[in-house]
C-alpha cells in the first residue's frame, strides 16, 4: 500500500481477505527474506506454480507484494516478487473508520458469501 493514512474500507477488506488464507500468509513469510522468482518460490513452499500464481495475484492486487519481470543472463524472462512495504494498525477505531468508507462494490462479495452459506444450510436441512 502506498497511500499514507488509514486504509479505506474497500482496501482493508482486500488486505484482510488476501491474508485470510494460510497459503498466502506463508508466501508473504517466504518473501520477507527477500525477492524470489516463481519457480524457486513454488519449490520452497511446496506449491504448484499455477496455484502459486493465483495466490500471488491476490497478494499483489491487495498491494502486499510487488512483481517485476526481468531477463536472466540466459535470456529467459523471469517474474520476481517481493514484499511491498506495508503497515496496518487493526483496532476497533480503525475498523470503524474504514467501515464508514465502504462502497457498494464491497457489498456483493459479502452478500454472495452469505448466499452460499444460506444455500449450504438449506441443502443440509433437506438432506
Amino acid at each position: 500500500m502506498t497511500a499514507v493514512g488509514p486504509p479505506t474500507g474497500d482496501e482493508l477488506l482486500k488486505v484482510l481477505s488476501a491474508l485470510g488464507n494460510p497459503h498466502r500468509m506463508r508466501i508473504v513469510q517466504a518473501l520477507r527474506g527477500g525477492r524470489n522468482y516463481v519457480s524457486r518460490l513454488a519449490r520452497e513452499i511446496g506449491m504448484s506454480r499455477p496455484l502459486l500464481h493465483m495466490h500471488l495475484q491476490r497478494l499483489e492486487a491487495a498491494g502486499l507484494i510487488v512483481g517485476s519481470l526481468e531477463v536472466s543472463e540466459g535470456g529467459k524472462t523471469m517474474r520476481y516478487y517481493e514484499v511491498a512495504p506495508f503497515a496496518y494498525e487493526l483496532t476497533p477505531d480503525a475498523v470503524a473508520t474504514a467501515a464508514r468508507t465502504l462502497t457498494d462494490e464491497a457489498a456483493p462479495a459479502d452478500s454472495e458469501q452469505a448466499g452460499r452459506g444460506a444455500a449450504a444450510r438449506e441443502k443440509e436441512s433437506t438432506s
